[in-house]
């Protein structure tokens, strides 16, 4: 093994096991060197795959701090958020705010808690005949996702858009942020084996509490980049 992926281990093992936490100062650059008995340019090898990998940041005439803890929500699968946040150790709860017939469907409307932090406000509408079969379920403990396979429907595919936006009222006030702040927005569509829209989802999220990933391959997932309307 490089020498500086060997110090990349070293460090990176630190940062998790909590020797190093979230926002501490790492060793200066020179300090760092000596200790390990390499030179600094292969010092700042290794700190430059720390960096890639999002466990630290450089901050020019201040020094190398340890990234903050940031929740991903993942755009690669077709889990709930729910489900993509708890499998990454995080403490999620969902506070309910409505659940009401709307049109010819359902319309759920909820906010993701991490620990007690509102992270996303999401909306949900699912058309007839999938909603009625889930309207009593009590989303406060059951995915959405989870209530539609409980009630027979298999989901094949989803079609998302992620924007950059300002948060208006009143899910200002659900996420207890003011106005105007900066937030992404998530338009999905989610789909049924015949095609149908099954669930229309518009999810505002915290962009100072949550990270977008990507895990790309062939065969997992088409990204398609456009420029914003």
């Amino acid at each position: 093994m490089p020498a500086y992926r060997r110090i990349a281990a070293d460090l990176a093992d630190k940062i998790r096991t909590g020797v190093y936490r979230p926002g501490d100062a790492l060793p200066a650059q020179r300090e760092l060197s000596t200790r390990y008995g390499v030179t600094l340019m292969t010092l700042r090898q290794a700190l430059q795959q720390l960096r890639d990998d999002g466990l630290i940041l450089q901050q020019a005439g201040r020094g190398t701090f340890v990234a903050p803890v940031q929740a991903a929500y993942r755009v690669d699968t077709l889990r709930s958020f729910v489900e993509d946040l708890r499998e990454q150790g995080h403490d999620v709860t969902t506070e309910v705010i409505s659940v009401a017939a709307e049109g010819a469907g359902l319309r759920l409307e909820r906010v993701r808690l991490l620990g007690d932090q509102p992270v996303i406000h999401q909306t949900s509408w699912i058309p007839e005949p999938y909603g009625s079969r889930i309207a009593d379920e009590n989303f406060r403990r059951t995915s959405l996702y989870e209530a539609l396979a409980d009630a027979g429907v298999t989901i094949v595919r989803a079609s998302e858009r992620i924007v950059p936006g300002l948060l208006t009222e009143p899910v200002a006030g659900h996420l207890r942020r003011p106005a105007g702040e900066a937030v992404f927005v998530s338009e999905r569509t989610t789909y049924a084996m015949d095609e149908q829209p099954v669930v229309v989802d518009r999810a505002v999220i915290l962009g100072d509490l949550m990270e977008i990933r990507a895990e790309r391959a062939a065969t997992r997932l088409s990204l398609q980049w456009a420029t914003a309307e």
